[in-house]
Protein backbone atom coordinates (compact mmCIF):
# COMPACT_ATOMS: atom_id res chain seq x y z
CA UNK A 1 0.00 0.00 0.00
CA UNK A 2 2.49 2.15 0.58
CA UNK A 3 4.55 1.98 -2.81
CA UNK A 4 1.44 2.93 -4.16
CA UNK A 5 0.62 6.24 -2.24
CA UNK A 6 4.33 6.98 -2.99
CA UNK A 7 3.97 6.95 -6.63
CA UNK A 8 0.31 8.35 -6.76
CA UNK A 9 2.54 11.29 -4.51
CA UNK A 10 5.54 11.58 -7.12
CA UNK A 11 2.94 11.27 -10.09
CA UNK A 12 1.25 14.20 -8.76
CA UNK A 13 4.08 16.15 -8.18
CA UNK A 14 5.22 15.58 -11.72
CA UNK A 15 1.77 17.35 -12.60
CA UNK A 16 2.54 20.29 -10.83
CA UNK A 17 4.67 22.59 -13.04
CA UNK A 18 1.83 21.67 -15.63
CA UNK A 19 -0.98 22.67 -13.49
CA UNK A 20 1.23 26.21 -12.62
CA UNK A 21 1.70 26.75 -16.76
CA UNK A 22 -2.25 25.81 -17.01
CA UNK A 23 -3.10 28.52 -14.70
CA UNK A 24 -1.03 31.16 -15.77
CA UNK A 25 -2.52 30.51 -18.80
CA UNK A 26 -5.69 30.74 -17.67
CA UNK A 27 -5.17 33.63 -16.19
CA UNK A 28 -4.17 35.38 -18.74
CA UNK A 29 -7.20 34.65 -20.79
CA UNK A 30 -9.38 36.33 -18.35
CA UNK A 31 -6.83 39.10 -17.74
CA UNK A 32 -6.65 39.85 -21.24
CA UNK A 33 -9.85 39.30 -22.91
CA UNK A 34 -12.07 40.63 -19.68
CA UNK A 35 -9.66 42.99 -18.05
CA UNK A 36 -8.28 44.26 -20.60
CA UNK A 37 -9.99 44.10 -24.09
CA UNK A 38 -13.63 44.29 -23.02
CA UNK A 39 -13.25 46.53 -19.65
CA UNK A 40 -10.45 48.77 -20.59
CA UNK A 41 -10.09 49.37 -24.52
CA UNK A 42 -12.01 52.20 -25.20
CA UNK A 43 -12.14 51.44 -29.03
CA UNK A 44 -14.56 48.87 -30.66
CA UNK A 45 -12.19 48.60 -33.51
CA UNK A 46 -9.12 48.19 -31.53
CA UNK A 47 -11.05 45.38 -29.34
CA UNK A 48 -12.13 43.19 -32.38
CA UNK A 49 -8.50 43.73 -33.75
CA UNK A 50 -6.85 42.78 -30.65
CA UNK A 51 -8.86 39.73 -29.76
CA UNK A 52 -9.03 38.47 -33.19
CA UNK A 53 -5.29 38.33 -33.60
CA UNK A 54 -4.88 37.27 -29.85
CA UNK A 55 -7.01 34.06 -30.48
CA UNK A 56 -4.66 32.34 -33.31
CA UNK A 57 -1.66 32.96 -31.21
CA UNK A 58 -3.67 31.42 -28.09
CA UNK A 59 -4.79 28.36 -30.00
CA UNK A 60 -1.38 27.59 -31.78
CA UNK A 61 0.50 27.95 -28.41
CA UNK A 62 -2.05 25.78 -26.11
CA UNK A 63 -2.32 23.21 -29.41
CA UNK A 64 1.57 22.73 -28.97
CA UNK A 65 2.03 22.35 -26.17
CA UNK A 66 -1.15 19.60 -24.92
CA UNK A 67 1.09 17.57 -27.98
CA UNK A 68 3.78 17.87 -26.25
CA UNK A 69 3.00 17.09 -23.43
CA UNK A 70 0.57 13.96 -24.57
CA UNK A 71 2.26 12.61 -27.61
CA UNK A 72 3.52 9.12 -26.11
CA UNK A 73 7.41 9.10 -26.29
CA UNK A 74 8.68 7.00 -29.20
CA UNK A 75 10.17 3.69 -27.22
CA UNK A 76 12.85 0.94 -28.49
CA UNK A 77 11.21 -1.51 -31.17
CA UNK A 78 11.11 -5.55 -29.54
CA UNK A 79 13.94 -6.49 -31.78
CA UNK A 80 16.28 -4.29 -29.87
CA UNK A 81 15.54 -6.68 -26.66
CA UNK A 82 18.09 -9.00 -25.72
CA UNK A 83 16.62 -12.63 -24.92
CA UNK A 84 15.91 -13.37 -20.72
CA UNK A 85 18.85 -16.05 -21.95
CA UNK A 86 21.25 -13.95 -23.21
CA UNK A 87 20.12 -10.91 -20.93
CA UNK A 88 21.48 -13.19 -17.93
CA UNK A 89 24.38 -14.93 -19.89
CA UNK A 90 25.26 -11.02 -20.09
CA UNK A 91 24.84 -9.95 -16.43
CA UNK A 92 26.89 -12.93 -15.22
CA UNK A 93 29.62 -12.12 -17.21
CA UNK A 94 32.24 -10.12 -15.98
CA UNK A 95 34.91 -10.10 -18.41
CA UNK A 96 34.16 -6.83 -20.52
CA UNK A 97 35.37 -7.83 -23.62
CA UNK A 98 33.32 -11.07 -23.43
CA UNK A 99 30.55 -8.67 -22.74
CA UNK A 100 30.97 -6.82 -25.59
CA UNK A 101 31.22 -9.67 -28.08
CA UNK A 102 27.88 -10.66 -26.94
CA UNK A 103 26.80 -7.92 -27.61
CA UNK A 104 28.07 -7.37 -30.82
CA UNK A 105 27.33 -10.69 -31.83
CA UNK A 106 22.98 -9.62 -30.92
CA UNK A 107 23.12 -6.55 -32.87
CA UNK A 108 24.79 -8.50 -36.18
CA UNK A 109 22.82 -11.53 -36.32
CA UNK A 110 19.03 -9.51 -35.48
CA UNK A 111 20.62 -7.37 -37.99
CA UNK A 112 20.35 -4.15 -35.70
CA UNK A 113 21.02 -0.61 -37.57
CA UNK A 114 23.19 0.77 -35.12
CA UNK A 115 26.28 3.28 -35.40
CA UNK A 116 26.82 5.08 -31.71
CA UNK A 117 29.07 2.80 -30.04
CA UNK A 118 30.80 3.04 -25.99
CA UNK A 119 34.01 4.02 -25.47
CA UNK A 120 34.79 0.35 -25.72
CA UNK A 121 33.97 0.13 -28.55
CA UNK A 122 30.80 -1.96 -28.21
CA UNK A 123 27.20 -1.27 -28.87
CA UNK A 124 25.18 0.80 -25.78
CA UNK A 125 22.90 -1.27 -23.95
CA UNK A 126 20.39 -0.30 -21.26
CA UNK A 127 20.60 -2.29 -17.59
CA UNK A 128 17.52 -1.07 -16.69
CA UNK A 129 15.55 -2.50 -20.12
CA UNK A 130 17.56 -5.32 -21.38
CA UNK A 131 18.17 -3.69 -24.31
CA UNK A 132 21.22 -2.67 -26.96
CA UNK A 133 20.17 1.03 -27.77
CA UNK A 134 19.50 2.44 -31.16
CA UNK A 135 21.31 5.35 -32.25
CA UNK A 136 20.41 8.54 -30.13
CA UNK A 137 18.66 6.88 -27.46
CA UNK A 138 19.02 7.17 -23.88
CA UNK A 139 17.07 5.68 -21.17
CA UNK A 140 14.86 8.51 -18.95
CA UNK A 141 14.69 7.59 -15.50
CA UNK A 142 11.34 9.42 -15.03
CA UNK A 143 9.76 8.06 -17.81
CA UNK A 144 11.34 4.41 -16.71
CA UNK A 145 11.79 3.51 -20.38
CA UNK A 146 14.68 3.66 -23.25
CA UNK A 147 13.46 6.99 -25.43
CA UNK A 148 14.12 7.07 -28.92
CA UNK A 149 16.47 10.24 -29.80
CA UNK A 150 16.00 11.65 -26.57
CA UNK A 151 16.25 15.60 -25.99
CA UNK A 152 15.89 15.86 -22.41
CA UNK A 153 12.88 15.48 -19.48
CA UNK A 154 10.95 18.57 -19.68
CA UNK A 155 9.46 18.84 -15.85
CA UNK A 156 6.99 21.61 -17.88
CA UNK A 157 5.39 19.16 -19.91
CA UNK A 158 5.84 16.53 -17.76
CA UNK A 159 7.67 14.27 -21.15
CA UNK A 160 10.10 13.23 -22.37
CA UNK A 161 11.38 15.52 -25.42
CA UNK A 162 12.60 13.36 -28.14
CA UNK A 163 11.79 11.58 -31.32
CA UNK A 164 8.09 12.01 -31.37
CA UNK A 165 7.54 14.98 -29.54
CA UNK A 166 10.76 17.02 -30.42
CA UNK A 167 9.12 19.04 -32.84
CA UNK A 168 6.39 20.02 -30.94
CA UNK A 169 8.30 21.15 -28.07
CA UNK A 170 9.88 23.80 -30.11
CA UNK A 171 6.62 25.01 -31.46
CA UNK A 172 5.36 25.33 -28.31
CA UNK A 173 8.34 27.47 -27.17
CA UNK A 174 8.17 29.69 -30.76
CA UNK A 175 4.25 29.86 -30.04
CA UNK A 176 4.97 30.89 -26.55
CA UNK A 177 7.45 33.48 -27.22
CA UNK A 178 5.20 34.68 -29.85
CA UNK A 179 2.06 34.80 -27.71
CA UNK A 180 4.16 36.78 -24.79
CA UNK A 181 5.59 39.10 -27.29
CA UNK A 182 2.18 40.06 -28.70
CA UNK A 183 0.49 40.48 -25.33
CA UNK A 184 3.16 42.38 -23.90
CA UNK A 185 3.24 44.87 -27.17
CA UNK A 186 -0.74 45.05 -27.28
CA UNK A 187 -0.91 45.87 -23.18
CA UNK A 188 2.16 48.02 -22.98
CA UNK A 189 0.17 51.34 -24.12
CA UNK A 190 -1.97 50.50 -21.06
CA UNK A 191 0.44 49.38 -18.46
CA UNK A 192 1.82 53.18 -19.13
CA UNK A 193 -1.44 54.54 -18.54
CA UNK A 194 -1.65 53.00 -15.64
CA UNK A 195 1.41 54.15 -13.85
CA UNK A 196 0.70 57.69 -15.17
CA UNK A 197 -2.53 58.41 -14.29
CA UNK A 198 -1.88 57.20 -11.01
CA UNK A 199 -2.88 53.93 -9.85
CA UNK A 200 -7.09 53.93 -8.98
CA UNK A 201 -9.12 51.46 -6.69
CA UNK A 202 -10.17 49.46 -10.16
CA UNK A 203 -8.49 45.52 -9.59
CA UNK A 204 -8.88 45.16 -13.04
CA UNK A 205 -5.89 47.83 -13.46
CA UNK A 206 -3.75 45.06 -11.65
CA UNK A 207 -4.81 42.19 -13.78
CA UNK A 208 -3.24 44.57 -16.62
CA UNK A 209 -0.19 45.43 -14.41
CA UNK A 210 0.53 41.94 -13.96
CA UNK A 211 -0.33 40.75 -17.16
CA UNK A 212 2.22 42.89 -18.65
CA UNK A 213 5.08 41.75 -16.16
CA UNK A 214 4.50 37.85 -16.96
CA UNK A 215 4.33 38.66 -20.42
CA UNK A 216 8.12 40.50 -20.50
CA UNK A 217 9.21 38.11 -17.56
CA UNK A 218 8.61 34.97 -20.02
CA UNK A 219 8.99 36.35 -22.48
CA UNK A 220 12.89 37.08 -21.57
CA UNK A 221 13.11 33.39 -20.69
CA UNK A 222 11.56 31.66 -23.47
CA UNK A 223 14.38 33.80 -26.14
CA UNK A 224 17.38 32.22 -24.81
CA UNK A 225 15.64 28.72 -24.50
CA UNK A 226 13.81 29.01 -27.87
CA UNK A 227 16.95 30.35 -29.65
CA UNK A 228 19.07 27.59 -28.32
CA UNK A 229 16.65 24.67 -29.63
CA UNK A 230 16.32 26.76 -32.72
CA UNK A 231 20.24 26.12 -32.60
CA UNK A 232 20.37 22.61 -32.05
CA UNK A 233 17.51 22.07 -34.98
CA UNK A 234 19.58 23.77 -37.68
CA UNK A 235 22.58 21.02 -36.10
CA UNK A 236 20.94 18.40 -35.63
CA UNK A 237 21.89 17.93 -32.44
CA UNK A 238 19.79 16.62 -29.06
CA UNK A 239 20.56 18.52 -25.86
CA UNK A 240 22.51 15.57 -24.83
CA UNK A 241 24.23 15.47 -27.64
CA UNK A 242 25.65 18.52 -27.45
CA UNK A 243 27.10 17.97 -24.65
CA UNK A 244 28.56 14.40 -24.87
CA UNK A 245 29.44 13.56 -28.53
CA UNK A 246 28.15 10.23 -29.88
CA UNK A 247 30.85 7.41 -30.70
CA UNK A 248 30.80 6.23 -34.05
CA UNK A 249 33.33 3.46 -35.17
CA UNK A 250 35.51 6.28 -36.23
CA UNK A 251 35.27 7.91 -32.85
CA UNK A 252 33.32 10.64 -31.06
CA UNK A 253 31.93 13.40 -33.70
CA UNK A 254 29.70 16.13 -32.57
CA UNK A 255 28.03 16.87 -35.72
CA UNK A 256 28.33 13.17 -36.92
CA UNK A 257 24.10 13.38 -37.65
CA UNK A 258 24.56 17.13 -39.27
CA UNK A 259 23.32 16.88 -43.19
CA UNK A 260 23.67 20.32 -43.90
CA UNK A 261 21.00 23.00 -42.08
CA UNK A 262 17.74 22.62 -44.59
CA UNK A 263 18.21 18.93 -44.16
CA UNK A 264 18.52 19.17 -40.71
CA UNK A 265 15.50 21.15 -40.40
CA UNK A 266 13.42 18.69 -42.56
CA UNK A 267 14.03 15.90 -40.71
CA UNK A 268 12.44 17.22 -37.74
CA UNK A 269 9.55 19.24 -39.72
CA UNK A 270 8.85 17.11 -42.75
CA UNK A 271 8.84 17.89 -46.29
CA UNK A 272 5.09 18.95 -46.32
CA UNK A 273 6.17 22.70 -46.59
CA UNK A 274 2.07 23.32 -45.25
CA UNK A 275 2.51 21.41 -42.34
CA UNK A 276 5.49 23.07 -40.76
CA UNK A 277 3.95 25.11 -38.26
CA UNK A 278 1.30 23.05 -37.25
CA UNK A 279 1.55 20.77 -34.56
CA UNK A 280 0.82 17.41 -36.05
CA UNK A 281 3.56 14.58 -36.50
CA UNK A 282 6.09 14.92 -39.65
CA UNK A 283 9.78 14.02 -38.82
CA UNK A 284 11.48 12.12 -40.98
CA UNK A 285 11.91 8.35 -40.50
CA UNK A 286 11.44 5.91 -37.98
CA UNK A 287 13.68 7.40 -35.25
CA UNK A 288 15.50 4.42 -34.82
CA UNK A 289 17.77 4.52 -38.27
CA UNK A 290 19.15 8.37 -38.45
CA UNK A 291 21.48 9.10 -42.09
CA UNK A 292 24.98 10.25 -40.94
CA UNK A 293 27.57 12.56 -42.24
CA UNK A 294 30.60 10.71 -40.71
CA UNK A 295 32.25 7.54 -42.26
CA UNK A 296 31.03 4.61 -39.30
CA UNK A 297 33.24 1.58 -40.56
CA UNK A 298 31.42 -1.07 -38.92
CA UNK A 299 32.44 -4.42 -39.05
CA UNK A 300 29.83 -5.42 -41.23
CA UNK A 301 31.24 -3.93 -43.96
CA UNK A 302 27.85 -2.63 -45.28
CA UNK A 303 29.08 0.80 -45.65
CA UNK A 304 27.13 1.00 -49.09
CA UNK A 305 23.97 0.15 -46.87
CA UNK A 306 23.62 3.23 -45.23
CA UNK A 307 23.93 7.13 -46.11
CA UNK A 308 27.41 8.05 -44.60
CA UNK A 309 27.78 12.03 -46.17
CA UNK A 310 24.86 14.66 -46.71
CA UNK A 311 23.78 14.71 -49.88
CA UNK A 312 24.53 18.34 -50.52
CA UNK A 313 27.88 18.39 -49.55
CA UNK A 314 28.06 21.20 -46.75
CA UNK A 315 31.47 20.37 -45.15
CA UNK A 316 31.34 23.60 -43.30
CA UNK A 317 30.99 21.66 -40.06
CA UNK A 318 34.70 19.64 -40.84
CA UNK A 319 36.25 23.58 -40.72
CA UNK A 320 34.13 23.93 -37.42
CA UNK A 321 35.87 20.90 -36.23
CA UNK A 322 39.44 21.89 -37.11
CA UNK A 323 39.40 18.40 -39.42
CA UNK A 324 41.27 18.16 -42.38
CA UNK A 325 40.00 15.57 -45.45
CA UNK A 326 42.78 13.07 -46.53
CA UNK A 327 42.67 12.40 -50.40
CA UNK A 328 42.08 9.56 -50.04
CA UNK A 329 38.41 10.47 -47.79
CA UNK A 330 37.69 13.03 -50.55
CA UNK A 331 37.62 10.57 -53.29
CA UNK A 332 35.67 8.30 -51.19
CA UNK A 333 33.14 10.99 -50.88
CA UNK A 334 33.23 11.89 -54.80
CA UNK A 335 32.37 8.02 -55.17
CA UNK A 336 29.32 7.47 -52.82
CA UNK A 337 28.17 10.59 -54.09
CA UNK A 338 27.68 9.56 -57.68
Amino acid sequence: MAPTVIRLCCAAFRWTPVVFISAIVVWSYYAYVVQMCFLTVDSVAEKVIYLLLYHPFLLMFVWSYGKTIFTPVGTVPKRFYLSKQDADRLMRENNEEVQKNILIDFARNSNLPVQNRTHSGAPRYCEKCKCIKPDRCHHCSVCGTCVLKMDHHCPWVNNCVGFTTYKFFVMFLGYALVYCIYVALTSLKYFIAFWTKGINHNMGRFHVLFLFFVAVMFGISLISLFGYHVYLTVKNRSTLESFRSPIFSSGPDKNGFSLGKYNNFIEIFGENKKLWFIPVFTSSGDGVVYPTRTIDLDSDGLLADRQRWMEEGDLDNHMENGTNMTSSNQNLITTLQE
